[in-house]
C-alpha cells in the first residue's frame, strides 16, 4: 500500500499523545524497532511506525512514582502541569507494554522530539500532540506484535528502514522518515540517550502546503517555515511523490 493524502482542516485540538522509539545495540549497529500497523486501523493502517497510543484516562489514575522532577523538567514544557507530564511517561511505557510486550521502567525514559499536527494534516484526518521517548530496550525481554493493532515487530538499523522504505517495501509517515534520518548519525544506543540528555526535545510543527499540485511539508528551517532555525541536520521539507513522502536529493539525503 502506499499513503494517500488528506485534504481535511481539522479544527479539534490535538490529542495527547506519546511513543517511544526502542533502541538497541546490535552487531549491524543501533537498531530501533517498528510495528506494522494493522491495515484495518483507523490511523496509519499497514504503515511502520514507532509504539505509541494517546494519553488515556488510566495514565493519570496512577501515581508518578518513578517519573521523577528531572524527566518532568526534560520535556521542557512550563506551561505543562507536572501530572500531565508524568502520565505522558505513564501512557509511554503502557503503550509499550501492549503494543509490543515490552515492560519499560519510567526512569528508562528520554524526550526526544514533539511533535505537532497541524490543522491541515497530511497523512490522516486526525491531530495529533506527541512526545517522542527513546528508550534502551529491556535486556532480556522479547518484542512481539499482538495481530490487532500491529502486525509485525521488526528490529532495523535507521539506514535499513529507510532503504526498505526507498525500495517500497515498507510504508513510513513522515514523522518516523525523519526521526530515522536522525538516528541513522548515531552509532549507538548510548550516544542517543547522551543526546536526549543534554539537549531540548525538538519542537516540530509542520507546515504543509501545495505546489505544483503535490503536497509539501516543510519543517523548521525551511525557507517556508515560520521557524528560521532548523531543529536537526539534514532535508527541511517532504514532498508527496509516487504516494510517498521525498527529501529533495533523494535517499542520499536522508542518509546523510
Amino acid at each position: 500500500m502506499a499513503i494517500d493524502i488528506n485534504n481535511e482542516v481539522v479544527l479539534t485540538a490535538p490529542v495527547p499523545s506519546a511513543t517511544v522509539i526502542l533502541l538497541r545495540d546490535a552487531p549491524e549497529g543501533l537498531q530501533v524497532l517498528l510495528m506494522r500497523r494493522h491495515v484495518a486501523s483507523g490511523v496509519l493502517g499497514g504503515v511502520h511506525v514507532f509504539p505509541g497510543g494517546k494519553l488515556d484516562p488510566v495514565d493519570r489514575d496512577h501515581p508518578s512514582t518513578g517519573v521523577s522532577q528531572a524527566h518532568v523538567a526534560a520535556l521542557a514544557e512550563p506551561a505543562l502541569d507536572a501530572a500531565t507530564a508524568a502520565a505522558l511517561y505513564l501512557a509511554a511505557v503502557r503503550e509499550t507494554w501492549e503494543e509490543c510486550g515490552l515492560r519499560l521502567d519510567v526512569a528508562s525514559l528520554w524526550p526526544w522530539s514533539r511533535w505537532i499536527t497541524p490543522r491541515q494534516p497530511s497523512v490522516t484526518n486526525k491531530r495529533f500532540d506527541t512526545r517522542f521517548f527513546v528508550a534502551a530496550a529491556p535486556a532480556g525481554q522479547e518484542a512481539r506484535h499482538d495481530n490487532h493493532e500491529a502486525t509485525e515487530a521488526v528490529w532495523l538499523t535507521p539506514r535499513e528502514g529507510l532503504q526498505r522504505y526507498w525500495d517500497g517495501a515498507i510504508d513510513l509517515a513522515p514523522p518516523q522518515i525523519m526521526s530515522l534520518a536522525q538516528l541513522a548519525k548515531l552509532n549507538g544506543v548510548a550516544q542517543a540517550l547522551a543526546m536526549a540528555r543534554n539537549r531540548p526535545p525538538a519542537l516540530i510543527e509542520p507546515e504543509p502546503f501545495d505546489e505544483d499540485g503535490r503536497r509539501v511539508i516543510c519543517y523548521p528551517g525551511d525557507p517556508r517555515h515560520s521557524i528560521a532555525q532548523p531543529v536537526w541536520d539534514g532535508p527541511t521539507r517532504l514532498t508527496h511523490r509516487n504516494r510517498r513522502f521525498e527529501p529533495e536529493g533523494g535517499l542520499l539525503a536522508l542518509l546523510g
